[in-house]
């Protein structure tokens, strides 16, 4: 007995190290999982918002064509509002499924700056389907878009936690 009195220790050292390592490995492979499933849901946010993105910009390409025909714009294929028509109900049809992803996965700020970019692309289209022939005017509409885009980006970035970025913004000719 006395043998294994002077053992107990090592053997009680040994079960505590076991514990130690079991309970360290456990915590170890949550915080992979937290971290991995965090990864994983950035980047699928990050395609949802592209996606909103590019599928709202497909409404504004032909808006700046349609823009050119009326004379408010410099897009060189202008079309005419009758040929866009069919274009604008398919980009819609398309937006929609994204930006339901996008209330679905996106954050609230970043949400309300959708929301803010796409009301001003309603404006641009109101302004287009009224027939109007005003250049400052259409050119204060494509400003207010841009800075709409602009702040969701910002909003996407912040969300993300990515580095600042490019406005992605051309210098317009000087008359329209």
């Amino acid at each position: 007995m006395s043998s294994f009195l002077q053992q107990l220790p090592a053997l009680i050292g040994v079960v505590i190290g076991a514990l130690g390592s079991y309970l360290a490995v456990v915590r170890g492979d949550r915080v992979r999982f937290r971290r991995e499933q965090e990864a994983r849901w950035d980047e699928r946010r990050l395609a949802v918002y592209a996606e909103w993105a590019q599928a709202l910009k497909r409404t504004v390409s032909v808006d700046y064509r349609v823009a050119a025909h009326l004379g408010n714009d410099p897009h060189p294929h202008p079309l005419s509002p009758q040929e866009a028509e069919p274009l604008l109900a398919e980009a819609q049809l398309a937006r929609d499924p994204h930006g339901e992803k996008l209330i679905m996965l996106g954050s609230p700020t970043v949400v309300g700056k959708a929301q803010e970019w796409v009301v001003t692309v309603m404006e641009m289209e109101r302004f287009l389907r009224e027939g109007r022939r005003d250049p400052a005017a259409w050119r204060i509409l494509l400003d207010r878009q841009r800075d709409g885009r602009d702040r969701y980006y910002a909003a996407v970035r912040e969300d993300l936690a990515l580095p600042p970025g490019h406005s992605g913004r051309l210098p317009l000719p000087a008359e329209m």
